[in-house]
């Protein structure tokens, strides 16, 4: 087979419209598994070719240590999905976790990348033990060892936690897995004979920190087992009161699932509570950030009245604009300095109405009609 049948070439609005028409429903979940992998990229290319086949969409890395999977099956193929995967010891029995919310349009496309780790944690994992890990608690233990006093830690990304997150935990600054481990090994340095709970989106980023914190001398270091999707799965199932609030950050496109109603974010535009959190729809922009509906229609889903200007041109207008103008690196602007957003909206607004635009150069893009033409 060719190599470039081995992955989508399509844009993303020809992969939204096949995806719509498709119609027939679709199960997201995601799994993942520490196991020895060996001939990588034979491994990634056979994979690409069966799960294309059975419909599979989603983010796929594999690595020497193993697979870490967030898919879109085909309802109708899940059971030809699960004997897919049996059907390798390595991949045998793997558990995996259903999302959710679902409405079956998570991803757009399957990619199978390989990468030197299946989570990018920024450790040298030849220096401690990566196989001791913490042990590993269900819901209705996680939930009684909150209400005895344990320390609570949240193991995901700054821009993750803000939108939902268990009662009382802490949440670290950083918006990566190396700067948060470092931040929590610093922070309860004095605490290391304390219970300790962790927990992520899945668990798999609790696998490598609960064994991290037991290598720098934290003795009582416990995980959720199946991390915050497993854990709403059996609050249904048991009937568990969430001590979880507000929704779940989750990397496809739909950027979150609800957990519970609580709303614990605000909107980082006007400060009224929100947590809608979007990406800013001005394509060289893409600022991730929490904005409410009000916000949404008066930005035009835009971080900013700059990045509105621009996204209500005429596309080819816009795409004339983007030409040589690479994507910026806006992914956690907002999350970390929403006073920072305000306040340049601010600033933008006020231009706005002294001069008319924002970018004269757009003029060129898009001359107004003259009088009587």
């Amino acid at each position: 087979m060719d190599s470039h049948r081995l992955r989508n070439l399509h844009r993303s609005d020809v992969l939204r419209a096949r995806l719509e028409h498709e119609g027939a429903p679709r199960t997201t979940l995601s799994f993942y598994r520490y196991a020895r992998l060996t001939d990588i990229e034979d491994l990634r290319n056979t994979l690409y070719r069966e799960w294309e086949a059975l419909g599979v969409l989603g983010r796929v890395y594999i690595a020497p240590e193993g697979i870490n999977a967030q898919v879109s099956v085909p309802t109708a193929d899940l059971d030809r999905f699960r004997q897919a995967l049996d059907a390798r010891e390595a991949f045998a029995k793997v558990p995996w976790k259903i999302a959710v919310e679902d409405d079956g349009r998570s991803f757009l496309k399957l990619i199978v990348r390989v990468k030197k780790k299946i989570v990018a944690d920024g450790l040298a994992d030849d220096a401690f033990d990566v196989t001791n890990v913490g042990e590993h608690l269900d819901a209705r233990t996680f939930n009684r060892k909150m209400e005895e006093g344990a320390l609570v830690i949240d193991m995901r990304n700054n821009y993750e936690c803000l939108i939902g997150h268990f009662e009382g935990a802490y949440l670290p600054k950083a918006d990566n897995f190396r700067g948060a481990i470092e931040e929590v090994v610093e922070a309860f340095k004095e605490k290391k004979g304390a219970e300790v709970l962790m927990y992520c989106t899945g668990g798999i980023r609790c696998e490598k920190a609960s064994a991290y914190l037991k290598h720098q001398g934290f003795t009582n270091v416990s995980q959720l087992h199946g991390g915050i999707i497993d854990y709403a799965r059996q609050l249904k199932a048991e009937g568990l009161k969430s001590k979880y609030l507000g929704q779940n950050f989750v990397f496809d496109e739909r950027l979150a699932e609800r957990i519970t109603d609580d709303v614990v974010s605000t909107c980082m535009q006007c400060g009224t509570p929100s947590d809608r959190i979007t990406n800013c729809h001005e394509a060289t922009c893409n600022m991730l950030l929490v904005q409410c509906e009000a916000c949404a229609t008066k930005y035009a889903d835009c971080c900013s009245p700059s990045c509105r200007e621009i996204h209500q041109l005429p596309i080819e207008a816009q795409r004339a604009w983007r030409k040589g103008r690479s994507t910026r690196s806006t992914k956690t602007k907002a999350i970390n300095d929403p006073e920072g957003l305000r306040r340049r909206i601010r600033e933008e607004e006020e231009l706005l109405a002294l001069n008319g635009t924002l970018h004269p150069e757009l003029t060129m893009l898009n001359p107004r009609p003259t009088a009587g033409a």
